[in-house]
């Protein structure tokens, strides 16, 4: 559907993107995670015709896209601002672009209606200034703004990051069904590891321009192929070398003690495990409990490594500062670069 071929992008004497080579499948919700200043929004904007390639080439549905201007493209895009015209009513900004390819208006008012109806918008809402409308509603509009064209990719820059947190959980869940129910092709912008990983078929993570692992969220999370992925998305514990050596000692013998090795959180158990037999115990002692409601946050020091232990609430009485701890980990759950 989208290939992004050998794409270079220079601003100014700054190579933002050094070499870009990207395919996205047709229907696919695909996210450009990354920190601020990585390239991300820079390669969407390249996508959507607002930024020219200083070499390489875009390719939509198999026909070189880099010299179509932005309207050709079939493209509809929501900006992290929203854009919107706060002078015109609700229904005005959804119609604005049928207006300018110059629909009729039985149906304009047809297409508006119908995509209003999609994006959860009433019809007293339509007939509201955008200036009247919460950020989530605002949010609503932009999206059937870019919708009620009928494009073939929906572009999505950061547009949940100016909602508090509540809203954002309820929105990308809405947006992703709505993406789901038109089967559209979606490229999607964001800095949030958890909006990327629970709205994601797959992701490309960026680091200064160059991606550093493409994959579903799963491969993303529990086998990030660098460093930096490991890092960037989720938290992690970083092991000390000589936890790794006690590991290795009681049956992890296949870790590299020198190498830089993680461990994320809710892979260390408090508790034996149920089934299997590859986890090995260590001991340790409590440093600290953060209560977090369904589960707490257990800090623990052993073999020079301080860890965090995600522990889901049992009832059982909290283990206290001071406590001794015994660790379950698998070794196979240790990533090392």
């Amino acid at each position: 559907m989208i290939r992004f071929d050998d794409i270079e992008v220079t601003l100014g004497e700054h190579v933002a993107i050094p070499q870009l080579n990207l395919e996205i499948e047709q229907g696919e919700f695909f996210t450009l995670l990354g920190p601020s200043g990585c390239g991300k929004t820079t390669a969407l904007r390249t996508l959507a015709g607002f930024i020219e390639p200083s070499r390489g080439e875009i390719y939509i549905d198999g026909t070189a896209a880099t010299q179509l201007p932005s309207e050709k493209r079939s493209v509809g895009m929501v900006f992290q601002n929203y854009a919107l015209f706060p002078s015109m009513t609700v229904g005005d900004n959804i119609a604005f672009g049928l207006k300018v390819r110059k629909t009729g208006r039985a149906e304009t008012d047809r297409l508006v209606t119908e995509i209003a109806e999609q994006v959860e918008l009433t019809g007293e809402q339509l007939a509201k200034n955008v200036s009247e409308l919460s950020g989530g509603q605002q949010q609503r509009v932009a999206i059937a703004r870019a919708l009620v064209l009928k494009p073939r990719i929906l572009l999505l820059d950061e547009p949940l990051s100016n909602l508090d947190a509540k809203l954002r959980v309820q929105l990308r869940e809405q947006l992703k069904n709505l993406q789901r129910e038109l089967g559209i092709t979606t490229v999607y912008v964001t800095h949030d590891q958890e909006e990327a990983l629970t709205m994601s078929d797959r992701i490309a993570v960026f680091n200064h321009g160059v991606v550093e692992q493409v994959g579903t969220p799963e491969e993303i999370y529990n086998r990030s192929s660098t460093e930096f992925v490991a890092t960037f998305v989720g938290a992690m514990n970083r092991l000390s070398s000589e936890f790794l050596q006690q590991l290795g000692g009681s049956g992890g013998g296949s870790l590299a003690p020198k190498k830089n090795s993680y461990l994320r959180l809710e892979k260390v158990s408090l508790s034996p495990p149920t089934h299997g037999s590859a986890y090995i115990c260590l001991d340790g002692v409590v440093a600290d409990r953060t209560y977090q409601g369904s589960h707490s946050t257990y800090t623990i020091d052993s073999n020079g490594s301080r860890l965090r232990a995600l522990v889901p609430e049992s009832g059982a009485m909290p283990l206290a500062p001071g406590a001794k701890a015994r660790l379950y980990i698998d070794p196979k759950s240790i990533l090392q670069y």
